[in-house]
């Protein structure tokens, strides 16, 4: 029996044994894998291109003012590319057409989001815009506009995503009545507009600031929405003649613009015609022709003396033989800004880009920018233009 008993407790040990030691092999062996995946997992440098979107009116009567965002973009990254690229990888543009309409530029931001670009440079105009950056904020792209002024777009707060090289809507619109009441000494306005997002929203801006001016008799004696595109703008026209308006200021783009004031001058009304950058372009004055002469519209500050702007408006004029146009400088500083970002962060991340782009500062051809907290730009802000002699020509 005690033979027994001493066979039984080596056997049990024996066990406890073998068992403790598959334990410890199990556990090992558990370890082992994790280390593995440690060391597989550790970043490597990509070497995949950096893909980046271009948004905007590349056809129709607003090309105008997206072709010249598309010629810098590729001049830049094109610069960009030849120097290695950004943390060795090269530059990639996808560009889509959306025509400034809402309805195309979903199909565009689809378009863009498919291709898997990190960020957008785009779109041109506001409603285009709105309609696109719901689409681009569901996937986590950052865009950045050269021209969409329009104040919700950032003041809102529905698109962190959005950034712009321009100031907004509101403070044009508050250079606009200061300009007419201070230095014009005008009392009684038509305030006209193309019923889009941003035409009518700087409209908007514009009564509400003469509505509410410190100013003894200054009142806003017709406020109207005009249809775009029309042919003819003979009824606006005429109520502004018996609305005893001593100046217009129209929110919209160049095309209603042009044949508003053409129509003006025909029928007599002398009055300073005042608008925006929607209209500060020189095709404004190629189709309104003589009636262009006088025309007032605020625009992005000139900053033509700037080393960096003078270096892109050269790279522009040996490239493509024409002088840049409307919105340039503004799309060529878009693409420096997402580009330095992206360097910053050592990362296309959006969350990496999106805070490199509001802490960093970069040097561009509008100056040393960077972007506040709502996505409007620091260190950017608008001037007042004239017409005179076939040009426009900033006041002082």
């Amino acid at each position: 029996m005690k033979k027994f008993l001493t066979f039984l407790l080596v056997m049990v040990s024996a066990v406890f044994l073998m068992t403790a030691c598959s334990q410890k092999a199990e556990e090992k062996a558990a370890e082992a894998p994790a280390e593995n995946a440690t060391e597989a997992a550790a970043p490597a440098a990509s070497t995949e291109p950096i893909k980046i979107g271009v948004a905007g009116a590349h056809s129709g009567d607003l090309a105008s003012y997206g072709l010249p965002t598309v010629n810098a973009v590729k001049l830049y990254v094109d610069e960009v590319n030849k120097n290695g690229g950004i943390d060795g990888r090269q530059v990639e543009l996808y560009i889509e057409d959306d025509v400034c309409k809402p309805e195309v530029a979903t199909n565009t931001a689809s378009k863009l989001v498919s291709d898997k670009v990190v960020a957008v440079i785009g779109h041109i105009c506001s409603g285009a815009t709105k309609a696109a950056l719901g689409i681009y904020k569901d996937a986590n792209i950052l865009v950045i506009s050269p021209s969409a002024t329009n104040p919700a777009l950032t003041q809102s707060g529905e698109y962190p995503n959005f950034l712009r090289t321009i100031a907004p809507d509101d403070a044009q619109a508050r250079l606009e009545v200061d300009f007419a009441l201070n230095t014009l000494n005008i009392k009684k306005f038509a305030v006209l507009h193309d019923k889009g997002d941003y035409g009518k929203g700087l409209a908007e801006f514009a009564k509400s600031f003469l509505d509410n001016s410190s100013v003894e008799g200054v009142s806003v004696v017709l406020y109207e929405g005009v249809t775009p595109g029309a042919v003819d703008y003979s009824a606006v026209v005429q109520k502004i003649a018996r609305s005893g308006a001593e100046a217009v200021i129209f929110g919209g783009y160049h095309p209603e613009a042009s044949k508003i004031v053409t129509q003006m001058r025909k029928k007599q009304i002398n009055i300073p015609f005042i608008s925006d950058d929607g209209v500060k372009d020189d095709t404004f004055i190629k189709v309104a022709g003589e009636f262009a002469e006088g025309v007032y519209a605020t625009g992005p500050r000139d900053t033509s003396t700037n080393p960096l702007n003078i270096k892109a408006v050269e790279e522009h004029k040996a490239a493509f033989q024409a002088d840049p146009g409307a919105f340039f400088i503004n799309g060529y500083s878009a693409a420096m800004a997402i580009l330095n970002a992206i360097d910053k962060a050592d990362s296309t991340d959006y969350e990496a880009v999106s805070k490199a782009l509001r802490t960093e500062y970069v040097e561009t051809p509008l100056g040393s920018i960077s972007f506040d907290e709502r996505g409007d730009a620091i260190g950017v802000g608008f001037s007042m233009y004239q017409v005179q002699n076939g040009a426009y020509v900033e006041l002082k």
